[in-house]
């Protein structure tokens, strides 16, 4: 919801009946500011839920959400509407990383994917609903509509989520682990086995470290900052790092936070924000259909789909938008309309495929548990750092290279992140994510390698 709000609020505010005037650089912030915040609030959410658990910082994290969204329902100038996307940036940046490290840490193996993608269908669904929203009603009735979902999520969470058996295990809270899974698992599920195969591997690990090294325990907070330069951890964060760089300047979010203005700019003789819901619908779709496709085909050839499927459709918008500045100019007839409207909705069914899905899983699966948190919060605030260069400089791309020049050069920079997504981005699908931290660690050559001892997850009794 917080990414989708500006693509219906900017185009009101800026119009000749607005109580509150705003130009265009400041419509530039209200998009970006909240991605400005989010980067603290993932670095804060990873470090919260490794002190305080994944549950309590989900529980933490509604309270700015709530705030930023009335803040800005209430709002009487822009000064107030720019707090207000700060605080929703700040809880949206929170939650990142806990709910798919949550989502990670409870799922089984065959569902995990799945499961953590259905954080995607919710990014997905918010879009959706701001945009239909701001096509029915005005801006602050939106926001303070907007208020209420994180407002459920706050007593739904505390009525119904069990903190994660890692982490309890990690806090060395055997029976309360146990409470835990039996209220994760189905009767049917060995939840003794699970226990035992969690804690065999975290004594494995912890046997590896004290062979490898003097018997005296290092300070906690030396030890974990070791860890973060482990192979384990620094080679699963540069490969999603760079993930994200490549996805967020494929054009992704510019096409999102400035979608009617898009439709205004690029198709003459529709309706922009008919055509902004119907991207958000087709969004939606496509995210639901990712979930399947994940547990099916896997992340890398989803990753594929979007990296190949986003540069062309990129460098089509771009070279349309070229040919009918060309058109207008010698007085010509411009191209066909329907074609930018195809590769924008072309754009955003093959990035919905993987981009906005695959590296949001891979963060729950791919980093050790030790640091887990603490890394998926620097992933998600370096995914949001983009997120903030990519949206905040698209008016300024488009001014200096064009507005063709702009879609010109996202497509080129998803058309090469192929390379690099085909030699260095691994296949997690059906692995245990002990088996994906032995890949990093340099325990074993590849995740096709079958382990000695598989560590079974939930087998029926």
């Amino acid at each position: 919801m917080v990414f989708g709000f500006s693509a219906v609020a900017i185009p009101q505010l800026m119009s000749a009946n607005s109580t509150i005037k705003i130009d265009s650089d400041q419509a530039s912030w209200i998009a970006s500011l909240s991605s400005l915040s989010t980067p603290l609030g993932c670095i804060l959410g990873g470090y919260l839920m490794d002190l305080l658990g994944r549950r309590t910082t989900l529980l933490l994290l509604e309270v700015p959400l709530v705030a930023g969204w009335l803040l800005i329902a209430t709002a009487g100038g822009v000064p107030q509407i720019y707090a207000g996307r700060l605080l929703v940036g700040l809880g949206s940046g929170l939650v990142g990383a806990p709910a798919r490290v949550y989502t990670g840490e409870v799922s089984q193996p065959h569902l995990r994917g799945t499961l953590a993608a259905l954080a995607s269908v919710a990014v997905s669904l918010g879009v959706l609903i701001e945009y239909g929203g701001g096509a029915a009603t005005e801006w602050p009735v939106l926001a303070g509509l907007s208020a209420a979902l994180p407002l459920a999520a706050f007593l739904l969470t505390a009525l119904l989520l069990p903190e994660t058996p890692a982490w309890l295990l990690t806090q060395g809270k055997k029976d309360k682990a146990r409470t835990a899974l039996h209220r994760l698992r189905a009767d049917t599920c060995d939840v003794e086995r699970e226990l035992a195969d969690l804690e065999a591997f975290r004594a494995n690990i912890a046997n590896l470290k004290s062979s490898a090294g003097p018997t005296a325990p290092p300070p906690k907070q030396h030890s974990i900052i070791k860890s973060l330069f482990e192979p384990a951890a620094l080679k699963p964060f540069s490969i999603l790092v760079i993930y994200f760089l490549i996805y967020q300047f494929s054009g992704v979010n510019s096409i999102t936070f400035y979608a009617v203005e898009v439709f205004r700019e690029s198709a003459e003789g529709i309706d922009d924000y008919l055509a902004t819901v119907a991207l958000g619908v087709v969004r939606l779709l496509f995210t639901i259909l990712a979930c399947g496709l994940l547990r099916r085909c896997g992340r890398r050839p989803l990753t594929f789909i979007s990296s190949i499927g986003c540069g062309v459709t990129m460098l089509g918008l771009g070279t349309y938008m070229y040919l009918a500045k060309e058109a207008k100019e010698a007085g010509l007839a411009p191209p066909p309309s329907w074609i930018p409207v195809l590769c924008i909705f072309g754009f955003t069914a093959v990035s919905t495929i993987g981009y906005l899905v695959v590296p949001w899983v891979m963060i729950g699966e791919v980093y050790p548990s030790r640091v887990r948190g603490l890394l998926g919060g620097l992933t998600t605030c370096a995914a949001h750092m983009f997120v903030f260069t990519v949206v905040k400089t698209f008016p300024f791309l488009q001014l200096t290279a064009g507005v063709h020049g702009a879609f010109w050069i996202y497509g080129v920079i998803s058309t090469l992140g192929t390379v690099f997504f085909y030699f260095f981005l691994p296949e997690t699908k059906g692995k245990s994510l002990e088996e994906i931290e032995d890949y990093f660690a340099g325990r074993r050559d590849t995740l096709d390698t079958p382990k000695k001892r598989p560590i079974v997850i939930s087998q029926p009794v």
